[in-house]
């Protein structure tokens, strides 16, 4: 049994004022052709399918368009589970639809898939909440799925009728799929468990979240699950969240991050990104690989203090997305900005790096108190950026300032 490992798609993303819509379409694309060429049997899409509760119109027909032909129309199973970005509702609700093309959606922890045989050749054997045993075509083996969805507090505590202590949710998730996997999961089919949540090595330094993903590993969010809390019958574990490439662990079995398709902040700059195909069969240990992603955009950290060495860099480097450091010793001329926003359409941030401290510390000894603060505010700006406040910036400071006013 073939299986490919996709998570954190995030659609609808932008960087700024960046849309990475047509990167997200090259590269889905590009994922259904590695369904495609490799013939898999399932894909398993691990969670943060769009990037907010309320997508836009363009996400949401991306998504289903890019499931009806990862389905094959219908002749491959495609399990998709919510992360922490997407609505579980949304998700869900168009399950009844997506269900005849093999398209299986599960919200919440305690969703339940309904038993049955579609019409295009999958059937659904067995069900409870987080659960499913799938027959697939042209398979003799079953493959058997726990499913975790993202669940904050409140949903665990509905799903699972714990506190929110660290140890008590870890050894509830533990003993809930032990449950599931003793009562399912022997070794006359695939085991395979398909998560969003934040897992680590008891022991081992924490993975390091994405710089943009809202984190849950703090207050307001699900604690840290260890390895040693997934049942031995388990094979594989298919982990969405974390949006680099890596393998939490090998004990029972490999629990991997594929990684997120692009690369969504410039944390996540020079990262190669990864979908995870497993070859895979009963009572085996696992074989997988890590299959890289070539579309999209690079983000690339950069800096210069010299304006011709940045030009040039930029020149040579057109279809990046660029966060460009200048270092100087005096506040950024504007015919130098915009010097470098022309010749560079893909300019996320430009940061002035003032070095001359003397320079600053004079500026700030002259600065007077009784001045408006608005005239305050562009002062400001300018010290510490090194560049006039644009209009739309000043209008939201404006805005923000008579909503504090009328409160």
């Amino acid at each position: 049994m073939k299986i490919l490992h996709t998570a954190d798609w995030h659609l609808g993303k932008r960087l700024e004022k960046f849309s990475r819509m047509d990167e997200q379409r090259e590269v889905l694309e590009e994922i259904i052709q590695i369904a495609e060429d490799n013939d898999v049997d399932g894909v398993l899409i691990a969670g943060d399918l769009f990037d907010n509760f309320n997508p836009s119109t363009e996400a949401v027909e991306l998504f289903y368009r890019s499931l009806k032909r990862l389905s094959n129309n219908g002749k491959r199973v495609v399990v998709a589970i919510a992360g922490n970005h997407d609505s579980p509702d949304r998700i869900e609700a168009p399950d009844p639809l997506a269900r005849e093309c093999g398209i299986l959606f599960a919200g919440y922890p305690d969703s339940v898939i309904s038993v049955g045989e579609l019409d295009c050749g999958i059937a659904i054997l067995q069900s409870e909440p987080g659960f499913i045993e799938l027959k697939l075509p042209g398979c003799d083996e079953t493959l058997r799925i726990i499913i975790t969805p993202y669940a904050n507090e409140y949903r665990l505590k509905t799903f699972l009728g714990v506190d929110e202590t660290e140890s008590e949710l870890r050894n509830v998730l533990e003993t809930r799929w032990k449950e599931l996997a003793d009562r399912y999961c022997d070794d006359k089919g695939v085991n395979i468990l398909l998560a969003h949540l934040f897992m680590m090595k008891k022991g081992s330094a924490p993975p390091e979240e994405p710089e943009d993903e809202k984190p849950i590993l703090h207050v307001g969010g699900a604690q840290a699950i260890y390895s040693e809390n997934i049942p031995e019958q388990i094979q594989y574990v298919a982990l969405g969240h974390l949006h680099r490439h890596q393998k939490i662990d090998n004990k029972p079995c490999p629990m991997v991050y594929c990684s997120s398709p692009l690369s969504y902040s410039f944390a996540e700059a020079e990262q190669q990104k990864f979908v995870v195909l497993l070859d895979i069969e009963p009572a085996k240990e696992v074989q997988y690989s890590k299959i890289p992603l070539t579309k999209g955009k690079k983000l690339q950290r950069k800096r210069f203090d010299d304006i011709d060495e940045a030009v040039k860099w930029l020149q040579e480097n057109p279809d990046s997305l660029v966060e460009l450091t200048m270092v100087t010793d005096q506040y950024m001329r504007s015919d130098d900005r915009k010097r470098l926003l022309q010749v560079h359409s893909g300019i996320v941030t430009l940061i002035p790096e003032l070095i001359n401290s003397d320079q600053v510390e004079s500026q700030s000894q002259t600065l007077d108190l009784n001045q408006s603060i608005e005239d305050l505010f562009k002062q400001y700006f300018q010290h510490r950026h090194g560049i006039e406040v644009n209009d739309e910036l000043f209008d939201l400071f404006k805005e923000i300032k008579a909503e504090q006013n009328e409160e």
